[in-house]
Order: C-alpha cells, then sequence, then structure tokens
C-alpha cells in the first residue's frame, strides 16, 4: 500500500469515527453530546433534554397548540413591548445545566443588564429566564413532571403551564427552592410576582378570547406597580453601564 492510499485509508477511518448519531428519543446523553446530535439534524424543528432523557414531540395541531402557542405569545410579546429592559422569546434552546436543556414554547426574562439571572452565550440563552410558560396537553405530560422539577431546581422564578386538554391553567411561583400555584385574585386574575403588571385572565385565555386576554393586560401596564417595575429596570440598566 502506497503512502497516498495508507493516508486514504486512515482518513475515511477517522471520519467513520467521528460520524455523528442521529437523536433519538429516549436517548440518555450529557448536554454537549445533545447538543453536537441536535445540530446535525437540521430537519429536526425541535428536541429537548430534559433530566438527561431526549424528548422528541410529535408534530403538533392547530388547535391543540399552534393557536394556543400564538395567543400565549401575543401576550407575553405585548408585555415585553411595553416593558424595556426584558426580553421574550418563542421556541427557543435554554441551556439550564449539564442534563437539561429545553426548548420551551415561549418564555419572559430581564435582560442580564438590568439584573436579569440568564445571560447570553453563543447565540443561545444560558441560564435560567425569569419566567417559561409552555402549552401541554394535560397533567400527565412531562411538562409538569420532568420538565417541572429541572426548571424549579435550576431557579425559574415562574412556570406557566397551559393545559389544553383540561382547559386549565398552571402558574407556578418558585418559594424557598420550591414551585406553588399562584393564587388568583377576586376577578379570578393571576398577577405575576416577577414581573409585575403582567396579568391574565386564565379563563379567557382557555376559552380563546384574546380580546379580553390583551384588556387585563392593559389593565396590568396602566398599574403603578408596572411603572415602578421599569423605573428600576432602567436605573438597573444604566448603573451597569456606569
Amino acid at each position: 500500500m502506497t503512502t497516498l492510499e495508507s493516508s486514504l485509508v486512515k482518513a475515511a477511518s477517522l471520519a467513520a469515527v467521528e460520524q455523528v448519531l442521529e437523536l433519538h428519543a429516549g436517548d440518555r446523553l450529557t448536554r454537549a453530546e445533545f447538543e453536537r446530535r441536535y445540530s446535525a439534524m437540521p430537519d429536526v424543528r425541535k428536541a429537548e433534554l430534559i433530566e438527561g432523557i431526549v424528548f422528541m414531540p410529535s408534530p403538533v395541531s392547530h388547535k391543540r397548540h399552534s393557536r394556543p402557542h400564538s395567543a400565549l405569545t401575543t401576550w407575553l410579546g405585548t408585555y415585553w413591548s411595553a416593558t424595556p429592559g426584558t426580553d421574550a422569546g418563542d421556541n427557543g434552546t435554554v441551556r439550564l445545566d449539564w442534563e437539561n436543556e429545553p426548548q420551551p414554547d415561549a418564555m419572559l426574562r430581564i435582560l442580564p443588564e438590568c439584573g436579569g439571572q440568564s445571560r447570553d452565550e453563543d447565540d443561545y440563552i444560558a441560564g435560567p429566564p425569569e419566567l417559561v410558560a409552555e402549552v401541554s396537553a394535560s397533567s400527565a405530560s412531562y411538562d409538569l413532571h420532568g420538565k417541572l422539577r429541572a426548571y424549579q431546581r435550576n431557579g425559574v422564578r415562574e412556570y406557566l403551564v397551559w393545559r389544553v386538554w383540561d382547559s386549565a391553567i398552571d402558574w407556578f411561583a418558585l418559594r424557598e427552592g420550591h414551585f406553588e400555584l399562584l393564587p388568583l385574585t377576586e376577578a379570578g386574575h393571576y398577577h405575576s410576582e416577577t414581573f409585575p403588571g403582567l396579568w391574565l385572565d386564565p379563563a379567557a385565555l382557555t376559552h380563546g378570547d384574546l380580546a379580553v386576554v390583551l384588556s387585563v393586560l392593559q389593565q396590568g401596564l396602566a398599574s403603578p406597580e408596572h411603572a415602578e417595575f421599569v423605573v428600576r429596570l432602567q436605573t438597573a440598566s444604566v448603573r451597569s453601564t456606569s
């Protein structure tokens, strides 16, 4: 065998060794290996690593996921647009820890320069966003089990789950390291503890009445608490750059 032939055989052997395996639901991987395989499969639109296990959701329906998802992101996006110093995302990968890299349906965070607890890293979000929201089939979904535990352990401050089949919304707040359900106001609304002015009428959202959802949110955005929050974020931003 010539030197050239020997080099070609060696190169082929190395290529075979370095070939990236496909990602499969149920695989147990480190975050680094999960990212390597996920990046090598551009046709896969959503895959998550939860407690070291790969989840690859099935194609979603319009009524049971796509439409609720759009309503949820419209609500959060409206708050984001009115609250300088915050940031929102839709289906973005979040690096939580070495066994958890979820791709939440929606998230809202305080920018790092304004005192937020997450950061930008290689075009990903690293660390826990302040609020994460998921559209889930029911209480049997991993959104309310493995994913909830991962968000809780990593310090996500609020976690909203819309159980579409159950026509219900669970909104959890982190208290002393554990998620507890937020109480409803007398009007039947949720008020975020982390994002003042982020108000939600869960009944209107689950029934698809987006006009009412946005009307209640506008009341929250007009509250003194929201105005004070914006000032705090602006003050924190100035201090971080001075």
